[in-house]
């Protein structure tokens, strides 16, 4: 009934197997790819026609992870996986980008890729095996394609690398590093890394090259076993043909419009010459979107060719040169750090809010649960491209742009036990001609150390470009939006000045080479140190403390066995400290209590009541308390807000007391010593070796008198 196809590979050690004929067959395409206990079905599925008037690829990639495929049963009240996660969209991103470039640019057939996690075994990560996945389905399915692409993870730990590290190999590395291509070049790199140096990162990604190649030949083996036959792929229309031939007589009126530096008077300008090319020809055979996608190819005909000849930009600049940078400190009075980092026509502003322990992320993911407490979130609305738009939930792009900063700020956030805060930024983009995501690492940066996060360096990011023709190619610094839209590549490096943190490659066409980019690195460190010191005419380091406005947290530890009479029965104890005092208290398995109160008042409050919780008391202590019982023999007092001593009608002065009542009543606040145990275990206090007034200890006073 199957007719199975099946390929292992040898990939850096450990077998990859790609399968394909058994499940999933009306689709185009389908791949069981499997490394160790880690199984993803990555399926392609594409439309044999193009919608009439369509001027886009209309590509779409989903991973999806299932809660089974680690024997788990999905958390919430419907018990079943909704809407993505974080991880999921990131993934998705992961493995479109570097598979987009390698369609036809003639094939606008709509193309969708769903990537399902059915095992997982908690050893081997699932994303490079959903990326080999789609990379053999591609291949197989006929659906006009240029690879196989490969792609590897590579760590970097006491100064070795590693292909396709494991998950628990990935826990202390100082890097993690994602990289795709071809057997030609590389295509797409991500990564985080503790502040290494260009070589290291240029060598991490060769490395990780190598490594694929192994991948790719293991799919050309397969494809040459099962691929269905290629499709046709529809030649450009004579009229097509005509028009691009023809409307270059617009080349002159478009490179005098992008000679224009303001970007909104050079939308208008290059709108009107465009409007006069649809007036001129449109016809039955050419409509409005197909002239306007010639003129696009014209445009970027005009910018490229100036920037290869010229060396000269759209806005006047050199090809290493950055726009013109203002940062500022303390822009909003009551929030607990914030940031405007302009850069050009690119604008954020960054917020820092500094929260509790309660306040941390809990990320419910396949691997297992952990909680996040760093955030870093960012929106990007209509206006800041002046622009209508709707108004909506933060979309494949925020999250990705996102989650690149929190990699750039992440290796240098300082340890828990050093500042015990949960740290959530927010950058809103106010304006955007270029590289917001690296504006908002700019930002954040500058609003963290202004809320007094102790950060070790400040953290900038630079977007780089390029422009390839042949063999002539321009690598530019600090690129605008349409050098992006135009361009070849988007390069973003994040870093201080001892090293990178962060790094993201997007190449659009077919790949770039080693020596492009050891020159991107090369001059996008000089851009980063540049902006890091336009950046220090703000702030240099962090501030000495946290902001006013933000909870100061008081950080003690306790005997672990004292933790359930800290929260008491149904967390009663806890609940009263808090109303009390009007701190926030969270408490670790450990021991470790963390009180958090926006005044010192309020704060010492929960820790006094804490401590009369959990501290012992001492002999030769003199302690405030509270008389609450009479007794012939003696009064019974309260003192460290929980504990009961007797004082001994004897110990209540120094002279003959008739009876109890005559020095002592109930309520009366009343200094005592702990002056030892009796032999049932029970505090004695002494009243009469205090003085009452000033809480001096008398006995210590009078064996001092006797020893001068």
């Amino acid at each position: 009934m199957f007719e199975v196809f099946k390929k292992e590979i040898d990939f850096g050690g450990k077998t990859l197997t790609l399968e394909t004929g058994k499940i999933a067959r009306q689709a185009d395409g389908a791949v069981l790819a499997t490394m160790g206990g880690t199984t993803v079905l990555c399926a392609v599925t594409a439309k044999k026609e193009t919608k009439e008037g369509q001027d886009f690829f209309p590509l779409s990639v989903h991973y999806v992870e299932k809660a089974y495929a680690a024997g788990k049963v999905p958390g919430g009240f419907r018990k079943r996986e909704g809407m993505p996660s974080e991880f999921e969209t990131l993934t998705s991103r992961l493995i479109d980008r570097p598979i987009r470039p390698l369609f036809p640019e003639n094939f606008l057939n709509e193309v969708q890729i769903i990537c399902t996690v059915v095992s997982h075994d908690m050893v081997h990560p699932s994303d490079m095996v959903a990326m080999c996945g789609v990379s053999a389905a591609l291949t197989i399915s006929g659906v006009p394609f240029m690879g196989p692409i490969g792609g590897a993870r590579v760590a970097y730990t006491d100064g070795k690398y590693i292909l396709n590290p494991t998950l628990e190999e990935m826990e202390n590395t100082d890097l993690d590093l994602v990289v795709a291509g071809t057997h030609e070049g590389v295509l797409m790199v991500e990564s985080e890394a503790q502040e290494l140096d260009e070589k290291t990162m240029l060598d991490a990604v060769k490395f990780g090259q190598d490594g694929y190649k192994s991948v790719i030949d293991g799919i050309i083996d397969l494809a040459e076993m099962c691929a269905k036959d290629p499709w046709d792929i529809p030649d450009v229309p004579a009229e097509i043909t005509k028009l691009n031939k023809d409307i270059q007589k617009y080349s002159k009126d478009v490179e005098k419009a992008y000679k224009i530096q303001d970007k909104q008077e050079r939308y208008a300008a290059v709108g009107e010459v465009r409007e006069k090319a649809v007036a001129e020809f449109e016809s039955d055979e050419l409509d409005a979107n197909t002239i306007k996608s010639a003129f696009k190819k014209l445009e970027a005909d005009v910018v490229r060719g100036q920037i290869i000849k010229t060396k000269g930009r759209i806005d006047g600049r050199k090809t290493a040169d950055i726009r013109p940078i203002v940062a500022e400190v303390g822009l909003l009075p009551r929030t607990h750090g914030s940031a405007l980092f302009t850069r050009g026509e690119t604008q954020a502003i960054v917020v820092t809010t500094l929260g509790t322990g309660q306040d941390e992320q809990i990320v419910d993911a396949l691997t297992g649960e952990y909680r996040e407490n760093f955030m870093l979130h960012y929106n990007f609305p209509p206006y800041s491209v002046g622009e209508c738009g709707r108004m909506a939930s933060p979309g494949r792009r925020e999250i990705g742009h996102g989650k690149l900063a929190w990699r750039a700020i992440h290796p240098l956030m300082p340890k828990g036990e050093d500042f015990p805060y949960t740290v959530r930024n927010v950058s809103e983009i106010t304006e955007s001609n270029g590289s917001s995501s690296m504006a908002t690492v700019c930002g954040t940066s500058l609003a963290m150390m202004d809320a007094g996060v102790p950060l070790a360096r400040p953290i900038a990011g630079i977007a780089m470009g390029l422009i390839k023709e042949g063999k002539d190619f321009a690598v530019l610094s600090d690129i605008l939006g349409d050098e992006d839209h135009l361009g070849d590549m988007d390069f973003k490096v994040a870093g201080t000045k001892d090293g990178i943190t962060a790094l993201q490659m997007d190449i659009k066409i077919t790949s770039i080479t080693a020596d492009i980019m050891e020159q991107a690195l090369d001059q996008a460190k000089d851009g980063r140190i540049h902006i890091l010191g336009e950046m220090a005419k703000a702030l240099t380091n962090a501030r000495d403390d946290v902001n006013d406005a933000a909870p100061k947290i008081t950080t003690l530890k306790i005997n672990p066995d004292k933790i359930r009479e800290v929260i008491g029965t149904g967390g009663k104890v806890i609940r009263e400290i808090c109303e009390v005092s009007g701190a926030k208290v969270d408490l670790d398995d450990d021991g470790t209590i963390k009180v958090a109160a926006v005044n010192n008042e309020s704060a010492q409050k929960a820790i006094d009541m804490i401590k009369a919780i959990t501290d012992e008391p001492e002999v030769g202590v003199i302690y405030d308390g509270k008389v609450v019982k009479i007794m012939d023999f003696g009064a019974f007092v309260n003192f460290m807000g929980a504990k009961d001593g007797l004082v001994h009608i004897s110990e209540l002065k120094n002279e003959r007391v008739e009876t109890v009542n005559d020095v002592v009543s109930e309520g009366d606040e009343v200094k005592v010593k702990l002056i030892g145990l009796d032999n049932r275990g029970k505090l004695k206090l002494s009243m009469k070796r205090v003085d009452q007034e000033t809480g001096e200890d008398l006995e210590a006073n009078a064996s001092e008198e006797d020893a001068a």
